[in-house]
């Protein structure tokens, strides 16, 4: 009879042989691509700005190619997460929660910009003989007509159900999917089941065309970073450079302060979080457009324990309401075209402007043009602010939305981990499992 062997070099035959996981290459971190992309894009504005501007296509397509999936994604995800829910009783406690979290975060956003423009004066001692040189861009065609809430409240209804999706009306689209699913409730099990299944798979289908796409997002990075240093140059990004550091201070003031602080409320780690979504922040600062990981966290925030349906709810909800990173543009923008015209502005003009703002902010995802488009209408509709300053302000705008939406995907994220805690809808152990798997994964590709 054969006896086990007592040589520990020999390994026995019943053990069986796990295979090493090939290291990954740096080179292959999705991440890594775009953070060089970024800086090849730079690089490229300041030498050779004759051959970066023309590369804006780059990153134009690839926007494009993002947007297609946008709209339909958001239908998909918001239907399956009503349908999800079973009941409207369900979807009605985390959409309630949701909106009252926006406005209130919304609001400090709003205050934290306007007390931070005054503070840190911007817009001072800008001299009248250079205004108009400092413009690099022209302000939208009628960028400057006012956006009324009763104009506001009319587009949030659609007239076509196509119309919605091929306009990018997500707040449209928004409208639709919840009636559609809870059509879909009111349907018979036996009916609804192959239709809520067929709808998944559209689903898996559309995020796999998302993956797909996302592997060109280095190239698209460096066009859109090298048309945006090649186009506005360096006496530009000299002469607003203060107001530019101000607001990138204050949005990573409003980051760690205001939204760590409500994380620390809810026992969320911000920076853990912050980690866990590190590769969609990378995506954001070169892309400038929050809709470019609106499919991939629609994806990735189920798998920190909130619940599908209340990340379909809350997330698409969050990009047309809580735009955190819109308001505090807004209103530092306000005070800077304030203090370089010499307009003053006392307290109480100040909180009528903000009132305005909370209703004209929630516009950005209606109004073609995004953020500076929604900006420009609120000079318009205060009757007292300069409509010329815009150009100026349009000039850098590119560089600061950056921030804008970067924040705004930050805020969003948090709220929707918020919201789900809130609602009952997360499971802390899936989170844990999440940041476990995530950490084994970066050792591995170290």
């Amino acid at each position: 009879m054969p006896t086990a062997s007592t040589d520990p070099h020999v390994v026995p035959s019943s053990t069986p042989l796990v295979p090493m996981k090939k290291k990954k290459s740096l080179w292959t971190n999705l991440g890594f691509q775009i953070v060089v992309a970024m800086l090849l894009g730079a690089a490229t504005g300041f030498l050779v700005p004759e051959v970066a501007v023309p590369l804006k296509i780059l990153g134009d397509i690839f926007l494009r190619l993002i947007k297609t999936a946008v709209a339909p994604l958001v239908f998909l995800c918001v239907v399956v997460g009503v349908t999800s829910a079973g009941d409207f009783k369900r979807v009605g406690k985390v959409g309630l929660i949701a909106m009252l979290y926006f406005e209130i975060v919304s609001t400090l956003a709003l205050g934290v910009g306007l007390l931070a423009g005054n503070l840190l004066g911007v817009g001072q001692g800008m001299a009248d003989a250079t205004r108009a040189n400092l413009a690099q861009g022209k302000a939208p065609t009628g960028a400057a007509a006012p956006h009324s809430t009763l104009d506001f409240i009319l587009n949030v209804f659609p007239d076509n159900f196509i119309g919605a999706f091929a306009k990018g009306e997500l707040l449209q689209v928004l409208v639709i999917a919840l009636i559609f699913g809870a059509a879909l409730l009111h349907l018979p099990v036996e009916k609804r089941a192959p239709i809520e299944a067929g709808l998944n798979k559209i689903s898996d289908a559309f995020f796999e065309f998302i993956h797909l796409i996302m592997l060109t997002a280095p190239i698209g990075t460096f066009g859109a970073v090298a048309f945006a240093v090649g186009s506005s140059g360096t006496n530009v990004l000299l002469s607003l450079l203060y107001l530019i550091l101000s607001f990138y201070a204050v949005v990573a003031v409003f980051i760690v302060v205001v939204l760590g602080t409500i994380s620390a409320i809810f026992k969320i780690n911000l920076f853990q979080f912050l980690n866990f979504i590190r590769e969609e922040i990378y995506i954001v600062l070169g892309t400038a457009s929050s809709e470019s990981v609106l499919p991939r966290l629609l994806e990735k925030l189920p798998t920190y324990g909130c619940s599908r349906q209340s990340v379909g709810l809350v997330l698409p909800t969050g990009y047309a309401f809580n735009l955190d990173g819109t308001s505090i543009y807004m209103s530092m923008g306000v005070i800077f075209l304030a203090n370089a015209y010499h307009v003053p502005l006392d307290l109480g003009q100040q909180l009528g402007i903000l009132a305005i703002m909370l209703l004209t902010s929630k516009g950005a995802a209606t109004v073609s043009g995004g953020s500076f488009v929604v900006f420009a209408a609120t000079v318009a509709a205060t009757g007292v602010l300069p409509l010329e300053g815009l150009p100026i302000l349009f000039g850098v705008y590119r560089f600061m939305s950056i921030a804008i939406a970067t924040t705004n995907v930050i805020g969003n994220s948090v709220a929707t981990v918020v919201t789900a805690k809130l609602a009952g809808e997360f499971d802390a152990s899936m989170a844990h499992d999440a940041m476990a798997r995530l950490r084994a994964e970066r050792a591995a590709a170290a």
